[in-house]
């Protein structure tokens, strides 16, 4: 089971937010919230907020387990920029671009990943590889010939 969430139109630019973002990608919530707390970063606040809510949402909406959830998934992409003007002597504006960004998280299951995994790995075993048939077809096809 996964949980989506998502921040968007938030005043930070995405190239700060990923600097936060890096450091939890991967871990499990308790890890994830003790980082944010102690990171001195404008961008752990609302990314923290955002990952209370998720945890939030996975326990009340899907009846999910708080320590069988890990941040599978976490991106920062460009939202929209505010366009501003500085302006200077003699007539002349500079742009300002002040930036936004949209925060994705999902969170997934330990165990359902852990069983997937499973059962790709039995699901592989069980099935012939496609090389193998086609170089028995090759060999028969060259004998033929010859």
């Amino acid at each position: 089971m996964e949980v989506k969430v998502s921040l968007n139109n938030l005043r930070i630019t995405p190239r700060k937010v990923r600097q936060v973002i890096d450091l939890i990608r991967n871990k499990d919530i308790n890890k994830a919230r003790a980082i944010l707390e102690f990171t001195i970063k404008r961008g752990s606040g609302p990314v923290l907020k955002l990952l209370n809510s998720a945890v939030a949402s996975a326990l009340h909406d899907f009846k999910l387990k708080e320590s069988d959830l890990y941040i599978s998934q976490i991106i920062a992409d460009e939202g929209p920029k505010l366009k501003r003007i500085h302006p200077m002597s003699r007539g002349r504006a500079y742009p300002i671009l002040k930036r936004t960004s949209h925060i994705t998280l999902v969170l997934s299951e330990i165990n359902s990943d852990k069983e997937n995994l499973k059962k790709s790995k039995i699901s592989n075993i069980d099935k012939k590889p496609e090389n193998q048939k086609s170089k028995s077809k090759n060999t028969n096809q060259e004998s033929k010939i010859i």
